[in-house]
């Protein structure tokens, strides 16, 4: 009888654990965008808006395009990423760049010393412990888990879209994996400062343009090799 007991127990911790599998994402892209908003406990009309990066990926490779601050339609730097090492493409023709070429030619960085775009770091979430669980809210059609971490300077509200697929990038990959779903929004309010910032990571199934010809072109000088 213990017997007969103990197997659809363990049927049941196996179906549990399988409904926590990890998808990986093999392509696609993350728009990271920000909104600060001035003064904003008299109004919320000064506000500034900010494409801060376009990150496009195949595999476990990511081509970053960061876009000029005052003109987004114009891109200021080009990185390729990597295994935790970052390269830089030159903007002339990056659609003729060959990424297997710049990984033999260029010395690399570490990825969390690149200047601009997106911040990769293995920084935890400063006071994390004293979070605060909030109830389920639905944004632009969709379901987030929150919690909230409230200091006297600072009142901070992460947003988590419950899901399996991950992405090749997040914020604080630590808050995803307690929560079992990707980080997509942070508000912030600083209560010396006076100012609101909100920081969305935005999915995306298609590449831009300009990595879309990278990638391509890529694809197409690895098989020519075959």
């Amino acid at each position: 009888m213990k017997k007969l007991l103990i197997i659809p127990s363990l049927f049941f911790l196996f179906v549990s654990t399988s409904c926590h599998k990890e998808i990986k994402s093999e392509k696609g892209g993350i728009d990271v965008v920000t909104n600060v908003y001035f003064d904003v406990s008299k109004n919320l009309d000064k506000i500034q808006s900010f494409h801060l990066s376009s990150l496009n990926y195949s595999g476990d490779s990511i081509i970053e395009r960061i876009p000029d601050a005052d003109a987004p339609e114009i891109t200021q730097q080009i990185y390729f990423i990597k295994d935790s090492l970052c390269y830089t493409i030159e903007n002339e023709n990056p659609g003729k760049i060959i990424l297997s070429d710049i990984i033999k030619k260029q010395k690399p960085l570490l990825v969390e010393k690149k200047k601009g775009g997106t911040l990769f770091s293995q920084e935890k979430i400063p006071n994390y412990r004293n979070r605060k669980n909030l109830s389920d809210t639905v944004l632009f059609k969709k379901k987030y888990k929150r919690f909230e971490i409230n200091s006297p300077w600072m009142y901070t509200r992460f947003y988590i879209y419950p899901t399996d697929t991950i992405l090749p990038y997040s914020i604080y990959k630590h808050a995803e994996k307690d929560y079992h779903g990707r980080l997509e929004r942070i508000d912030s309010y600083n209560k010396k400062t006076d100012i609101f910032v909100t920081l969305q990571l935005i999915a995306r199934k298609n590449w831009d343009s300009e990595a879309k010809e990278i990638f391509e072109f890529n694809h197409f000088v690895k098989n020519r090799k075959k």
